[in-house]
């Protein structure tokens, strides 16, 4: 059925096991899907270039409960193995609790725990550590083993060894000092693996550690997949039919939908692109920080998340890419932006040093980096606009260190939505109007299927761009509603 590989904290080595796990079955010629709980692009970016097969979030509050089930049983079930990496620490979930935690979707899924503890300063005391994460509930937890990272000696692996056997919990092996366990990260986390050049090779350095240093022969029974299941329909299918049937027939051929996507921009889930086909729209790439221009004929075009930050002077300097994504939404294209897609509609994005750079100039909107804004939130929406309706309650997550100064001149009004969180008081947040959607809020579409369709129905009201990329209207701002900076 699986095993879900956890840990006391964030950086314990839940991704470097996980890796590693990844590596031995793409060397043994085996299938294996990965799993990340809760809303983090980055870690699944890197399962899914080592295991060659997409990484699936399972997110129990930004999806539902039954999504999460019907995605696991699902994918797990086409694989040979089967591993779910977890978020953060076991009982974290959202504010002080642990609805949402890495607990609670192990217990969702009845799935066994694999402790991963960064022991390099321990002895005794891990028998406590360990102890407490195995007897501490609700929910309960059913402990496999425990994986050590960061052990100094065969002396101290003992010493380890011998407090855990004091409290009957297996040892599944250690991950030792290795230069190709040590991941480089930055402000959001790991490197994305375009980014990692030696890959290949850490992939096979992978492998080999895990081959030397862990209980291979007791944690691989761990990795066996759920059976399939009979006459279940694949989450998307199921998502969307939940909304009843579509209020116009699909178009043939489909839609083209730019997708922003290269180093600036690749903070999505796969399940948006998957969506989008399956509401009869065609995602195509499209790269700003390459100048390309938009695709021809597109009706629509999606900005999401990443790191426009680490390269503003060259999205400045991509010219034809900003004034045609000015001149699109001057002609009233659909545009959909999320997190870093949001600054690219701006009029400037502040670079990591503070050096101010010509964005598109669609929203009225500066920014530079200032506080961490971190965590989920529920959005109810202000007023209908492109993508939601007046009264809906959405759940999203919020993570960015750039904030937003907005022009002070400009009336003030109720924005795209009302967030609030755990920890974050009750504001006004977001852009909207009939053509535009931008916040700062990630959405997972499997929990809001109706976004997708009515994108649909939004591309299939507007006229397609110039198959020439030309426009006839000259670049303008659209008018959309600006609010307060968010964070």
């Amino acid at each position: 059925m699986g095993c879900l590989i956890a840990a006391p904290c964030s950086g314990s080595g839940k991704t470097l096991l996980s890796l590693c796990l990844a590596a031995v079955a793409r060397q043994r010629g085996l299938s294996l899907q990965p799993f990340k709980v809760g809303p983090d692009y980055l870690d699944p970016q890197l399962l899914t270039a080592v295991a060659e097969r997409p990484c699936r979030n399972l997110d129990p509050l930004l999806c539902s409960p039954e999504w999460v089930q019907r995605c696991y049983h699902w994918h797990g079930s086409r694989a040979d193995r089967v591993l779910v990496e977890g978020v953060m620490g076991l009982f974290d979930g959202r504010g002080p609790g642990s609805e949402g935690s890495s607990a609670a979707v192990a217990a969702l899924l009845d799935l066994p725990v694999v402790l991963v503890v960064e022991a390099s300063r321990q002895a005794g005391s891990l028998a406590a550590l360990v102890r407490g994460f195995r007897d501490h509930g609700p929910p309960a937890v059913k402990l496999a083993g425990v994986v050590l990272n960061r052990v100094g000696s065969e002396r101290h692996r003992a010493l380890l060894a011998e407090a855990l056997a004091s409290i009957a919990v297996p040892l599944l092996g250690v991950l030792p000092h290795h230069p190709s366990l040590d991941l480089p990260s930055r402000h959001l986390g790991l490197l994305p693996p375009q980014e990692l050049d030696d890959l290949g090779e850490r992939q096979r350095l992978w492998a080999q550690l895990a081959q030397q240093h862990l209980d291979l022969e007791r944690l691989w029974p761990l990795l066996e997949p759920p059976p399939p299941q009979q006459q279940v329909q694949d989450p998307i299918t199921w998502a969307l039919s939940a909304l009843g049937p579509q209020t116009a027939p699909r178009s043939a051929p489909p839609l083209p939908v730019a997708i922003a996507t290269d180093a600036a921009f690749h903070f999505r889930y796969p399940e948006a692109a998957e969506l989008l086909k399956a509401v009869g729209l065609e995602p195509q790439p499209w790269s700003p920080l390459a100048d390309d221009p938009l695709p021809a004929a597109c009706r629509a075009v999606l900005l999401p998340g990443g790191y426009p930050e680490l390269h503003a002077e060259n999205l400045a300097a991509s010219r034809r890419s900003l004034s045609q994504l000015a001149q699109a939404a001057s002609a009233g294209v659909p545009i959909v932006a999320e997190c870093g897609g949001l600054l690219l509609l701006g009029q400037q994005l502040a670079d990591g040093e503070g050096r101010s750079h010509a964005m598109a100039g669609v929203l009225p909107l500066r920014a530079r980096r200032g506080p961490l804004s971190l965590g989920y939130r529920e959005a109810e929406a202000s007023g209908d606009g492109l993508l939601v309706r007046r009264g809906q309650r959405l759940v999203g997550h919020e993570f960015h260190r750039w904030q937003l100064e907005i022009d002070p001149t400009l009336p003030a009004t109720p924005g795209l939505w009302q967030l609030e969180g755990w920890g974050s008081p009750r504001r006004a947040e977001g852009w909207t109007s009939t053509t535009i959607h931008a916040s700062w809020l990630h959405l997972h579409w499997a929990g809001c299927p109706v976004i997708p369709r009515r994108l649909a129905a939004a591309a299939g009201r507007c006229a397609p761009l110039p198959p020439n990329g030309s426009f006839c209207n000259p670049p303008s701002t659209v008018p959309a509603h600006p609010v307060s900076a968010g964070g």
